[in-house]
């Protein structure tokens, strides 16, 4: 009998070499974007308590009640679930090691969130994401200043044709106002709301402005506006979150229907979104939620953050013809014999000391099929040892990507020599 084919689990993919080579390429970018906005690292485990996300989501939301990867631990009985999404876990870590004793934070991380979702394009259940987190600041300017940066962001990239979304949820006295009116609005349309509006509608109707549903949408442009209930503190803060934007010259369109899918959001929130990939259009949302620190234990501390999708952003940057970078190499070493083995080692040991990048043949063969890999390669050159070569402590040095003699370098220039090649 034999034994069935295992493949990945579904919605849970490989990368694969030449793939991968782009997802570096994205990280060293975003890495550097970051960093050049002071944002430092932290990385949170990929497995938390079941307890955080239901405190810091909101058990009524899809992603607790129907996506979550929960389990429990046979050793000791704890209830624990793969990360979601990455928001909850920071703050968890913030609070852990007392972070924001000394000052505020900004932070960001990156890595695989898991929810278990109808797989789609853009849309799977292992996923990566970005996250950005400023904790501990309470003015406009850092809501605004997130924003800006993903505008940069976007140009380094070279991701074109995405459009800024805003919009404000105020502060939880005007939002329980607007929950009451929601609420009794909705009920005169209980019929005719579909079943996960009904089910929402008395544990979170905030969620029923951001159905798809087309049958719904014209009940739901009638439903009482959150605009209408804001304070005098949330509308200034808006207010000047629109003016630091027109600033800068960033373009944005209001949207009082964006409300985000986790509970913890407040006042500032916002949405970059694409018409080119399908119903999975928001490559990057996020925004303000002054009460999640307090909501998780900690003292109430203003913050702000979003996340991006990574798939998503590289399926853009894929789709405006950007190819997968090869994996670059320097020299391929190639050598044939017993005393042109031992100098090769020698060789491609030196060239990596210099921080060159270098790959040594390895698996024997002729110097015919050895140089046929080499030219398949993406080495700018190839470093050729013979028993000769070794006897004479020289080396065949053949340009591989420019038009160029091979010549016979001793081992003391090689590698000057390499470097005059790879400029």
């Amino acid at each position: 009998m034999n034994n069935p084919k295992l493949q990945a689990v579904r919605g849970m993919n490989d990368i694969l070499p030449d793939e991968a080579q782009l997802w570096l390429w994205f990280e060293d970018t975003v890495r550097n974007w970051l960093e050049g906005y002071g944002y430092r690292n932290i990385r949170m485990p990929l497995v938390e308590p079941t307890a955080l996300f239901k405190r810091a989501i909101g058990e009524v939301t899809d992603i607790v009640e129907k996506e979550m990867y929960s389990f429990t631990d046979e050793l000791n009985g704890d209830e624990l679930t793969l990360r979601p999404e990455g928001t909850a876990s920071c703050v968890r870590a913030v609070l852990q090691h007392n972070l924001l004793y000394n000052a505020p934070q900004r932070l960001y991380y990156s890595g695989p969130m898991f929810r278990h979702e109808r797989p789609q394009k853009g849309r799977y259940r292992q996923f990566h994401q970005v996250g950005v987190e400023a904790l501990g600041f309470a003015g406009p300017d850092i809501d605004a200043e997130q924003i800006v940066m993903c505008a940069r962001l976007w140009k380094e990239l070279g991701i074109r044709d995405v459009t800024l979304q805003i919009n404000t949820l105020g502060d939880a006295s005007s939002r329980h106002r607007h929950r009451e009116k929601l609420i009794a609005y909705f009920e005169r349309y209980a019929d005719q709301l579909d079943a996960d509006a009904q089910r929402r509608l008395h544990s979170n109707p905030l969620r029923i402005l951001d159905s798809k549903n087309p049958a719904m949408q014209d009940i739901i442009a009638g439903a009482p506006r959150l605009m209408d209930e804001l304070d005098a503190e949330a509308v200034e803060h808006f207010d000047a979150v629109q003016a630091i934007l027109k600033s800068r010259g960033i373009p944005f369109e209001i949207n009082p229907r964006l409300v985000r899918g986790l509970d913890y959001y407040n006042r500032t929130v916002f949405e970059w979104v694409t018409t080119r990939l399908g119903a999975q259009g928001t490559i990057c949302a996020g925004g303000r939620y002054d009460g999640l620190i307090e909501q998780i234990g900690g003292k109430p501390q203003p913050a702000c953050g979003f996340a991006m999708g990574v798939e998503r952003l590289l399926a853009l940057i894929q789709e405006d013809g950007m190819q997968n970078p090869p994996a670059g190499l320097d020299v391929y070493v190639v050598h044939q014999g017993e005393q042109a083995r031992d100098m090769a080692w020698r060789v491609a040991e030196l060239l990596r000391d210099d921080g060159l990048r270098v790959l040594l043949h390895c698996g024997g063969g002729g110097f015919k099929s050895q140089m046929k890999k080499a030219d398949g390669s993406t080495a700018v050159c190839a470093a050729i040892i013979g028993d000769d070569e070794a006897a004479a402590n020289v080396v065949m040095l053949k340009p591989l990507r420019v038009q160029a003699e091979q010549q016979r370098v001793d081992l003391a220039d090689i590698r000057q020599k390499i470097r005059e090649l790879i400029k």
